[in-house]
């Protein structure tokens, strides 16, 4: 009766029916039911969205940048309130366990409060008398309308975290695609934005299909496009929009790399490193799903990661016990589950099997067990090529320079780790490494937000990070001033130079 709640999209503070005919489902993923339906918005309505968003951009571009900073100030005491409320939301529509949901929320908090700093963000430089007479400033600018096109696997994190708080708050306005798999938190905490003041048209959402989420791409209205998803998709939206003058940073995939030393605290280094790959069910960019081990120690460490791997408590995302969740959806499940079969087919020795874990009370919940191959050897794909869920691999090697050129032979660059009490072999890995995010005993080297995401080779395309002084630059442009006052001889002056003393050598 009824069905499920089918979605509306929200353009110049509005929430929208939809005039579609196709809907996308959500569903809950620890019970596999579809709880609420994603509308494919027509050309028409993403259109719409941008031409809001176009519309806002003049008078909120315009609006002095510490009135746009209390937005934000009230955004985050609002997120502050409602945290269980939408770690709840995440939970049950993602399948993060409650304490990851509950840090995708803080992790938007974070970069809000950098953003609430913008007054200083936004400051340009300037110099007197740079060549006789002439002074020079450079203004930093709001650049106008941003597109972002987010995955499902952090609903809040992602769209509110490293994209809206320092795109708006710096002037700018933003049209948001959302997850169709995970749109009910974007769709929450945009509504927490419009309580704490955001004016209309400053941020708009909409839900679509690649088809539609392509005229973004292209669209003349459209400055910048930020994504965060697949290496294949993220090349050609950087590819397309680049060749359409916009600004481009697409975070991609990853397959993390970590090289574990004979000389590691192996215990407290396998305790680590379990959070680190079967944390938020393996569906992170920053997860750890190869250990490159070296020989001497292997036996043991394998011991340890396989205890505390047995000890993951499996069960519903929305359960305060819960240390493992599900994976989004049932197909995801078995995009995971065939990566596995894949794995066995290689000759990986699968020495923990989570395909066929059931949870009492939640049958139909897409759950995947925490999941080890062992000697997984260069060329099998299974630990070359990103999966996305509780699956780690261990490659075997006999001494760090065999470990660190088999991590940095892998195409993907976003982190890397290394676990070792040895100083020098830390310092060489941190200067060698190919990884953008290093972490030395961290498995999971993830910046606090004034630090850049800074993802290296087919993890990223772009030349500007999310987040830190990257993303202050990437959202707004260098106006550069130079001007002159003429005294009253300088007014009498009949030569000047072709360069108007713009040129400080003569």
């Amino acid at each position: 009766m009824g069905g499920p709640r089918q979605l509306r999209y929200c353009v110049d503070n509005e929430w929208r029916e939809s005039k579609t005919t196709k809907y996308m489902p959500v569903t809950n993923s620890s019970t596999g039911e579809v709880m609420a339906e994603a509308p494919c918005c027509t050309v028409e309505e993403v259109n719409s969205a941008v031409a809001a968003a176009k519309a806002a951009f003049p008078g909120w571009s315009s609006t002095p940048v510490q009135n746009r900073t209390a937005v934000m100030f009230r955004f985050r005491a609002l997120l502050d309130a409602h945290l269980e409320e939408l770690a709840l939301l995440v939970a049950t529509e993602l399948g993060k366990n409650l304490d990851e949901a509950r840090r995708d929320i803080l992790k938007s908090i974070e970069v809000v409060e950098l953003a609430c700093g913008a007054p200083i963000l936004m400051q340009g430089d300037a110099l007197m008398n740079v060549s006789t007479g002439h002074d020079t400033v450079m203004y930093r600018e709001a650049v106008g309308v941003f597109a972002g096109i987010v995955p499902f696997n952090f609903p809040s994190m992602i769209p509110f975290g490293w994209m809206i708080p320092l795109c708006i708050t710096l002037g700018n306005t933003f049209v948001l695609k959302a997850a169709s798999l995970t749109p009910q938190t974007a769709m929450r905490v945009l509504e927490l934005l419009i309580e704490a003041g955001m004016p209309k048209g400053v941020v708009n959402i909409v839900t679509c299909s690649r088809v539609e989420a392509e005229l973004l791409l292209k669209h003349p209205d459209v400055r910048g496009i930020s994504y965060v998803g697949s290496t294949p998709v993220g090349l050609h939206i950087y590819s397309k929009a680049a060749a359409h003058g916009k600004r481009v940073q697409a975070l991609c995939e990853a397959k993390n790399h970590a090289l574990v030393l004979r000389d590691a605290a192996l215990e407290r280094s396998a305790l680590g490193i379990i959070n680190s790959t079967f944390g938020c069910a393996g569906m992170r960019c920053m997860a750890l799903p190869v250990l490159c081990v070296e020989e001497a120690c292997a036996d043991e460490f394998i011991s340890y990661l396989l205890k505390f791997a047995k000890q993951r408590k499996v069960g519903c995302a929305y359960h305060p016990e819960t240390e493992l969740g599900p994976v989004v959806s049932a197909e995801h499940k078995q995009s995971v589950i065939d990566w596995i079969d894949r794995g066995v087919e290689e000759g990986a020795e699968l020495i923990l099997d989570g395909r066929n874990i059931v949870v009492p009370g939640f049958e139909n919940g897409h759950f995947v067990g925490p999941t080890i191959f062992d000697h997984v050897k260069p060329g099998m794909t299974v630990g070359d090529c990103e999966i996305f869920g509780p699956v780690t691999t261990v490659k075997r090697v006999k001494d760090f320079e065999e470990g660190l050129a088999l991590m940095n032979a892998n195409r993907f660059a976003n982190g890397s780790a290394i676990f070792t009490q040895n100083g020098y072999y830390a310092r060489e890995f941190t200067r060698r490494t190919h990884g953008g995010m290093v972490g030395v005993n961290v498995g999971i080297p993830v910046p606090v937000s004034y630090f850049p995401f800074a993802g290296h080779k087919d993890s990223f395309f772009g030349d500007l990070h999310v987040m830190g002084r990257d993303g202050v630059a990437f959202y707004t442009e260098a106006k550069c001033v130079t001007s002159r006052w003429f005294g009253e001889e300088e007014k009498k002056e009949k030569t000047i130079s072709t360069w108007e003393g713009t040129i400080t050598r003569k």
